[in-house]
């Protein structure tokens, strides 16, 4: 029996088309065209500057694997994770993997979020019977990443103070509200729109235990020695030595911008070296297991690149072609009765389809007035969403899903509660 088109074949059909038939009429085929060309340069690109990425994050990531980490994660947090994805087995590493995700898009880690997730997906693509389709576990992972709870938005918070805001960081509690909401929006989208999984290969099956678990023989380990020990904890307290000298410096202690920045820039380096140093006590060769985890990470990007083609050009298609200011003017009459002005509509709009178009365009509507309602409310919209568009191609991407169910309408309510949410949340905390 014939399967049912997945909901982005339509979609990327319609993007396409509504482009073609728009430029048609506005006579901007020649734009068109350029976009296409320059689309798919452009996610060539920005899969090729994955690589580096990747490859680090999926080694370290192979580091903790391979010493156990993801399963005493899994354990840890098992009864939240286990009402949420009941059909994963509770110690399957692929729990663990979506926690370190999720905890990386909290903390504004961009960089090591998407690495995490892809292999996050990886993991629970080992658990489908039906390759190529998107199972409820994928389609609920997905859209939690679209609604991503943001607990420190420090790129917006730096753009809004180098515009000269009065409160660059009064936006922090309202992205926080707006994700929440649209948290819970995902979840409860994902649980109504799912229906019965195809299969599941490997449900019933045990999840092959890290080889720090399964014994000492492994060849990837070997057991510190109580020199190596001493070295460790003496570079830790080093680095805790550090980081209270520098609040010593910096005293008194305070929540500006510049302050969240240069906290923020401690987190990458102390969680390289938390794998790191987990996996040397760990009786892990970390050099080696690194390695082999970047080698991973570079197939990965190049499996995904086909798919951040597709969508890239249907996006810069629908930009080029007018489309997108076509719906804004249509669209403006109703939002601007919940409050929402066109410009943030504009912005509302291109969040879910590009990351960077979505931000240069807020950073401009800031630089003009900084102190306004409407820079405070598209810096929290801009905050309080995801371009779930790209998500969805390097993540399915990565292992090769092209049945995505209910991923995107799932993603895309979560979209339209956190832009929703931070129009009301904006109303409701503007002080003027």
């Amino acid at each position: 029996m014939p399967r049912k088109p997945s909901a982005i074949n339509l979609i990327w059909l319609a993007m396409i088309l509504a482009a073609t038939v728009t430029a048609a009429y506005n006579g901007r085929m020649p734009e068109v065209t350029q976009a296409v060309f320059a689309s798919a340069k452009e996610a060539v690109t920005l899969a090729i500057g994955l690589i580096g990425p990747m490859a680090l994050w999926l080694g370290l990531v192979k580091i903790a694997e391979t010493g156990g980490l993801m399963h005493t994660l899994a354990r840890g947090l098992r009864p939240v994770m286990t009402r949420l994805f009941p059909e994963i087995p509770a110690d399957h590493p692929a729990l663990a993997a979506m926690i370190l995700n999720l905890a990386a898009n909290l903390l504004g880690l961009g960089n090591a979020a998407t690495p995490l997730g892809i292999k996050a997906m990886q993991e629970l693509d080992r658990l489908s019977a039906d390759k190529g389709t998107a199972t409820n576990a994928m389609c609920l992972f997905l859209a939690l990443n679209t609604a991503s709870i943001t607990l420190l938005p420090l790129s917006i918070i730096a753009v809004r103070a180098g515009a000269g805001a009065s409160a660059p960081a009064a936006i922090l509690l309202p992205t926080l509200l707006a994700t929440l909401l649209a948290t819970l929006v995902a979840i409860t989208a994902c649980k109504l729109l799912a229906t019965p999984d195809q299969g599941l290969a490997t449900l019933a099956d045990p999840p092959s235990l890290p080889a720090a678990e399964a014994g000492d023989q492994c060849p990837r380990h070997h057991p510190p020695a109580p020199p190596e020990k001493l070295l460790v904890i003496a570079t830790l307290l080093a680095l805790t030595g550090g980081a209270i000298w520098q609040l010593y410096r910096h005293r008194p202690l305070s929540l500006s911008p510049a302050a969240l920045n240069a906290a923020s820039a401690w987190l990458t380096p102390l969680l390289i070296v938390a794998f790191l140093v987990y996996g040397h006590l760990r009786g892990v060769k970390v050099y080696e297991v690194a390695t082999e985890g970047a080698k991973e990470g570079f197939a990965t990007t190049v499996r995904i690149i086909p798919f951040l083609v597709a969508i890239f050009v249907a996006i810069g298609m629908l930009r080029a072609s007018g489309a997108l200011d076509l719906l804004i003017r249509l669209l403006s009459p109703v939002t601007s009765r919940i409050g929402m002005p066109a410009e943030a509509l504009s912005v509302a709009l291109l969040r879910p389809l590009s990351g960077s178009g979505s931000f240069a365009l807020m950073s401009e509507l800031v630089a003009k007035a900084p102190d306004s309602f409407l820079s405070f409310l598209v810096s929290t919209m801009q905050g309080s969403t995801e371009t779930t568009f790209y998500v969805l191609a390097v993540y399915f991407g990565s292992v090769g899903i092209t049945r995505t169910r209910h991923a995107l309408p799932a993603a895309l309510c979560a979209d339209a509660a956190g832009l929703l949410g931070a129009v009301f949340i904006c109303r409701l905390l503007w002080t003027g």
